[in-house]
């Protein structure tokens, strides 16, 4: 398995996890670009958004629903925070198993990148 996210997931490789059940984890970001910086990752292999299928819609809903609740946890959801989904590697997607990340408790810029 050559996947960094699948080898975490299963134990191979160490990571920080701020919530898993049987369908999604939560890890903190390795490389955070603010105080809170967490990937909402499914446990199914998914490469990139090009690669999801009808029957995937209910598990991008639950990675949306957790990333809410990961900010409210953390205490950025009255604030602000930004959810992203990167697609490729032109977007900054350098892991490819789709992955969302929620990013919080500074002021964001608008546009990013």
């Amino acid at each position: 398995m050559s996947c960094l996210f699948c080898r975490i997931i299963a134990g191979e490789i160490p990571g920080t996890f701020l919530y898993q059940d049987n369908r999604l984890v939560v890890l903190q970001d390795i490389n955070p670009q603010a105080p809170l910086h967490a990937l909402v990752v499914p446990r199914k292999h998914i490469a990139t958004l090009n690669d999801l299928s009808a029957e995937d819609d209910g598990l991008v809903g639950e990675m949306v629903r957790r990333a809410a609740l990961v900010a409210r946890e953390k205490g950025v959801a009255e604030e602000g925070y930004r959810a992203v989904l990167n697609c490729n590697r032109e977007a900054g997607q350098t892991v490819f198993h789709i992955h969302l990340h929620v990013i919080g408790g500074r002021p964001m810029a608008w546009p990013p990148g």
